[in-house]
């Protein structure tokens, strides 16, 4: 049994890797066939042929593709992710602090989101057809229904504008407090809660409702145990796995879906960076943004599915 679920693991890893090779190349691929010249929009259309000529020489770009990509990787399996073409700053050391930002709003948002979408799908289960259930599922499809840039700037209208309690533009630094930056973080928080939590919470009620209609709940049911141990003890546990795997995709979300929440709010993370380097035509950042979302997301789905082999005994012993 050890050595299923080993081998079952080992494969899952292995096969996120290969699709994290398949994903670099395509990054590289889709920034290099971009239409314009980089060196050209380093140095503006006024420069001399000859000072772009040893431009792309220093860049590199007189190299053929496949040299610049195994050259990429190299650089990455070492931790060296390359220059900015604007400035000349080390992306690794650029990234290292707009990762932090990042993921503590994405962690300050899954703190809130993953407890309340779990109590309200149990909430919404133990009232099911009930004026609670129906309440949860109206507002959580209102929820659904709205772009997240809308509510993003709902929040900025009445929480920063028209009531003042938290500020309108999230701006960090290193040297502010833990509970100053939550402070800060606050609004754009809240957005990416109110984008995840109706589909956590739907996914669990669903997952669970699910569940309840197995013929051990209906035993259980029939002990005359009350519905909240029926849910507590049997409907639940047993649907952790796919619960889980919502929990998680979600969570990838947060990470690699930031962008336009991080462009609303101007705040300094991942997304930010992204598209300030996007309208520069910052190649090299670019790459490393999009490689480290992919990562993230590649890697959380492997957590979810190991999750999913761990606790269903049918997928670790399929005979």
């Amino acid at each position: 049994m050890q050595t299923s679920l080993l081998t079952l693991v080992a494969q899952r890893l292995a096969l996120g890797f290969l699709l994290l090779l398949a994903v670099s190349l395509l990054i590289f691929v889709g920034t290099n066939i971009l239409p314009g010249d980089v060196a050209e929009a380093i140095l503006g259309q006024s420069a001399t042929p000859e000072s772009l000529a040893n431009l792309r020489r220093d860049l590199g770009l007189n190299d053929p593709a496949y040299i610049r990509y195994f050259n990429w990787l190299g650089g990455i399996a070492t931790g060296d992710l390359g220059n900015a073409l604007t400035n000349g700053s080390n992306i690794s050391e650029a990234v290292g602090k707009r990762l932090f930002n990042t993921l503590f709003l994405a962690g300050t948002a899954a703190v809130i989101s993953v407890p309340l979408a779990i109590l309200l799908g149990l909430i919404a289960v133990r009232y099911r057809n009930r004026w609670p259930d129906k309440m949860i599922s109206g507002l959580t499809l209102t929820s659904i229904s709205l772009p997240e840039f809308f509510i993003g700037y709902l929040l900025i209208y009445f929480g920063a504008v028209k009531f003042g309690w938290f500020p309108s533009v999230a701006t960090v630094y290193d040297s502010m407090g833990f509970w100053e930056r939550l402070n800060i973080v606050a609004l754009p928080a809240l957005t990416l809660t109110l984008v995840v939590l109706a589909h956590m919470m739907r996914m669990t009620r669903a997952a669970i409702l699910n569940v309840m209609q197995s013929a051990y709940v209906e035993t259980a049911e029939l002990k005359g145990l009350s519905a909240f141990n029926v849910i507590r003890k049997h409907a639940f546990p047993n649907a952790i796995a796919p619960i889980v795997n919502v929990v998680m995709l979600n969570l990838a979300y947060l990470i690699v879906g930031v962008v336009v929440v991080e462009v609303i709010f101007v705040y300094p993370g991942m997304g930010q960076y992204l598209v300030d380097h996007v309208a520069k035509r910052d190649v090299p950042v670019v790459q490393a943004c999009g490689l480290i979302f992919a990562a993230f997301f590649i890697g959380l789905n492997l957590v979810a599915d190991i999750v999913a082999i761990a606790t269903n005994p049918r997928i670790r012993h399929p005979k």
